[in-house]
């Protein structure tokens, strides 16, 4: 997954309109930002329509004074599901989940089950340290909590899925 450092100079250059850049950071965000998005949204065509709209405003407007872009840009996906879900006034638990590494289907089914379970900011903690890649001081600055509340919330959520898989064998 590309890295801050990475992100700059490319967001950089999309501000200055190249179209290559954009591309670059696209095709390396747009599947971690997706899974982001599903999870919140719980829908996969929905999730598409939000990436679609999300790469459009950074392409439109790059963030320019991000020092994290890469927080910024799972912030602004992140909001981004939040608002779909209050517009469509669904307050409702997540659903569909995939699983980052291959299993079967019933694996992906448990783990899918599982994450469900879980209160809905354990599961928005879990896929940004797990399937975004972001350190739990990203992840923090994302969710705008207290690190140690971040850290503390993601050993929960860890125990708690291992509780829900293994009884589920």
């Amino acid at each position: 997954m590309m890295q801050d450092q990475e992100l700059q100079p490319l967001l950089a250059a999309v501000r200055q309109g190249d179209w290559d850049a954009f591309e670059t950071v696209y095709r390396a965000m747009s599947p971690p930002l997706f899974t982001v998005l599903f999870r919140i949204v719980g829908d996969r065509a929905a999730a598409e329509d939000l990436l679609q709209e999300l790469f459009l405003r950074i392409y439109q407007a790059p963030p320019d004074t991000a020092r994290r872009p890469r927080a910024y840009l799972f912030a602004s996906a992140r909001h981004l599901a939040l608002d779909a879900l209050r517009r469509r006034g669904a307050d409702a638990p997540l659903e569909g989940v995939e699983a980052a590494c291959e299993m079967d289907l019933e694996g992906r089914m448990d783990v899918e089950r599982a994450l469900a379970a879980l209160p809905e900011v354990e599961r928005q903690i879990v896929t940004l340290h797990l399937n975004a890649g972001l350190k739990f001081r990203e992840a923090a600055a994302v969710l705008e909590m207290p690190l140690g509340t971040v850290l503390w919330r993601y050993r929960k959520a860890v125990e708690r899925l291992r509780l829900q898989l293994e009884g589920d064998t």
